[in-house]
């Protein structure tokens, strides 16, 4: 995406601890095997916000508190906790966005078992432009057709259609 190094750092770090604020969430709500209620997609939903809390209080070189904060917003302003529209996300956030739910769908939940990276790819392939960064999603799709990573659950890659 042509960002710089030191932009490309503070992406790391973000993405090292974007769930920090999950600390806040009782372990029974996280490793729970079923459907969450209400309530407890609320309390989950703040992670963002404790996590923000927690990182602002550190001197970072980046905007790691802010990416935080930012990381389920969606470009259309159907995302949390701020609503946030396109350019009104950091690029770091929206690249983190898109990172955080390929990881998320492609990995065993305690709730569901890996969907696989195709349905993760052809997630944000489609909803591109609506929820997601367009560039940011053409990169990720770059990177996983260029690079193809190894992931245990889900079919293979090239039986995924990205049109």
């Amino acid at each position: 995406m042509g960002l710089s190094e030191v932009v490309t750092e503070g992406i790391v770090i973000a993405g090292i601890v974007h769930d920090i604020g999950k600390l806040s969430i009782p372990a029974e709500i996280l490793s729970k095997p079923s459907r969450l209620t209400d309530v407890e997609y609320m309390l989950i939903k703040t992670h963002s916000q404790v996590g923000y809390t927690i990182l602002s209080k550190i001197d970072f070189p980046w905007p790691i508190a802010q990416i935080v904060y930012q990381h389920h917003e969606r470009m259309n302003g159907s995302g949390y906790p701020q609503k946030l529209m396109e350019k009104e996300m950091l690029v770091e956030a929206r690249i983190l966005a898109v990172a955080d739910v390929v990881e998320s769908m492609s990995s065993h939940r305690p709730y569901r078992p890996a969907l696989g990276i195709n349905k993760a790819l052809e997630e944000i392939a489609q909803n591109k432009g609506i929820l997601y960064d367009v560039d940011v999603v053409e990169t990720c799709l770059k990177l996983f057709s260029e690079n193809p990573l190894a992931f245990v659950d889900g079919p293979k890659q090239d039986d995924m259609d990205l049109t």
